[in-house]
């Protein structure tokens, strides 16, 4: 039930009974969040309040949170006692219907919509730990940034979880720093799909004035846009790290956005050009080759030379670099494919992370033809 009209005499009182009654006699769909980090905990704080505000939804959302002590207390216990994930988004209340459970499988019992929000070097293990554990009929949203990488080429994380559970998955990337989003500063998201259905329903979940929702059916435009843009924001660190003029940081991006194009379309030719101006495509690249965390901790290892695993520890309370990982992974991909040529942007940020390339080479490759 989406909308109901109730007669002008009609006060306050009666509505919210009614709304109860509905909520009462309605089948709810339960809503978990599997995941808990700095974007886990700040989409919590919209999906919260959405789940409260649809009488379709169960009130309660389940938060699965990797156990860990802080301060002597377990962060479970914390979160649901002050409604703050004090250690990966301190300073903002999450909503007291949102309820921390450290068993994944406990998480996700009956719950309808599971939304899978983990770094995607984890996805595989918490996957093996849900199957057989699933509702039946269950739907999936992926908000992961990353990829992952088989004998046969690059394999979607939205691809890997619907294999190991069977689930109809969509996936939702855009423009989002966790914490303007957690405290209700405007932004944009895109929601890739294959099924319209799943799609109105994951509208619901995200969708707020605040926090504003474009669907589209490119699940593999959308993600991969998420995954690839970490590796351009290596690269204008590099320039940040390097005082590197503003034309130089421009350049990288621009040359960023032909390869993430080309990437895609090498790979995905269902894709649509159309989605690199969503939420998911240029804007997002924007915003995390200026304010991302991956360009945070490129820009210190071009200043420091320190090891980029030392920095994460470092810069990061716990959160997980992806930038890193996903260059490695496409450089896997490209290398067998033999397609380095191509993308030398993509190569050269490979270079410098692993092989030990002086980062002042970011801006000396010649621009492939693509």
């Amino acid at each position: 039930i989406e909308r109901i009209r109730f007669p002008s005499f009609l006060g306050l009182a009666c509505v919210q009974q009614t709304t109860t009654l509905l909520r009462r006699t309605t089948m709810q769909k339960k809503i978990a969040i599997m995941g808990s980090g700095n974007w886990g905990s700040a989409i919590a704080t919209i999906v919260g309040h959405n789940a409260k505000a649809h009488a379709e939804f169960a009130d309660q959302v389940n938060m699965w949170v990797f156990e860990e002590e802080v301060q002597g207390q377990k962060l479970t216990e914390i979160i649901n006692t002050k409604h703050e994930n004090v250690k990966y988004l301190p300073g903002v209340a999450l909503p007291t219907n949102v309820v921390a459970v450290p068993d994944p499988v406990e998480a996700a019992k009956d719950a309808h919509l599971l939304i899978f929000v983990v770094p995607h070097q984890f996805i595989g293990g918490l996957c093996s730990k849900l199957k057989g554990h699933v509702a039946d009929g269950a739907i999936g949203i992926s908000l992961i940034k990353g990829m992952n990488v088989t004998e046969q080429g690059p394999q979607l994380i939205t691809d890997l979880v619907n294999q190991l559970l069977g689930l109809n998955m969509s996936v939702l990337c855009g423009a989002n720093i966790a914490n303007e989003v957690a405290i209700g500063q405007f932004s944009e998201a895109t929601i890739g799909y294959t099924s319209k259905e799943a799609a109105e329903e994951w509208f619901k979940v995200f969708n707020t004035p605040s926090f504003r929702i474009s669907v589209v059916e490119d699940v593999a435009g959308v993600e991969m846009c998420g995954a690839l843009k970490n590796v351009v924001a290596i690269g204008a660190g590099f320039c940040d790290g390097l005082k590197l003029s503003a034309n130089a940081k421009a350049a990288i991006i621009r040359i960023g956005l032909l390869e993430m194009r080309a990437f895609v379309a090498e790979y995905s030719s269902a894709s649509k050009s159309s989605t690199f101006f969503e939420s998911c495509g240029v804007a997002d690249l924007i915003v995390t080759c200026y304010s991302g965390r991956n360009r945070k901790v490129a820009a210190a290892f071009a200043e420091t030379r320190r090891s980029f695993a030392e920095l994460e520890a470092e810069m990061l309370n716990g959160q997980k670099l992806q930038g890193t990982l996903t260059a490695q992974e496409v450089h896997q991909v490209l290398t067998k494919k033999r397609l380095t040529h191509r993308f030398p942007l993509f190569t050269r940020v490979y270079e410098i992370v692993f092989e030990g390339k002086d980062p002042a080479t970011i801006t000396s490759f010649e621009q492939a033809s693509l």
